[in-house]
């Protein structure tokens, strides 16, 4: 729940990356349970990788404003010593600092524009908005 009193843009990066994690997460269970996902935990998989959350930022990146922006580049700037080996240090770099914006946004109590902003990352690219093979009844290769 946002505090009042707490102004995000002093919170650190690392910190608002760390809810912002959450954000998302909570953000890609509610779409799945909406879509009404059979395998909500493990589509969810599919969703919450450096490498989808990279590429969302980049969708996103035109339509934030100058704010969000810089709490965008303030996150994505953070130093970064462990790397997951699905994804490229500029991707995990992108990814926190979606996460960081998302943490921010959160802290503000501004869920109309994290659910804009979400919903606006999916839009427009069949393999973001399409449900994971699981979901469409296709068999995995």
């Amino acid at each position: 729940m946002p505090d009042d009193h707490l102004n995000p843009s002093l919170v650190s990066a690392s910190r608002l990356a760390y809810l912002g994690d959450c954000v998302w997460e909570l953000s890609v269970r509610e779409m799945l349970v909406r879509r009404g996902a059979r395998q909500p935990s493990v589509d969810a998989l599919a969703y919450v990788t450096a490498k989808v959350q990279s590429r969302a930022a980049e969708r996103l990146l035109p339509l934030l404003t100058e704010e969000e922006s810089d709490e965008y580049r303030r996150g994505r700037n953070i130093g970064h010593t462990n790397i997951p080996k699905s994804a490229s240090l500029a991707e995990y770099r992108r990814a926190t600092g979606l996460e960081t914006l998302f943490g921010w946004l959160w802290l503000r109590g501004d869920e109309e524009r994290i659910r804009a902003l979400f919903e606006a990352a999916f839009a427009g690219e069949g393999d973001m908005t399409s449900l994971p093979a699981s979901e469409t009844g296709e068999e995995n290769a």
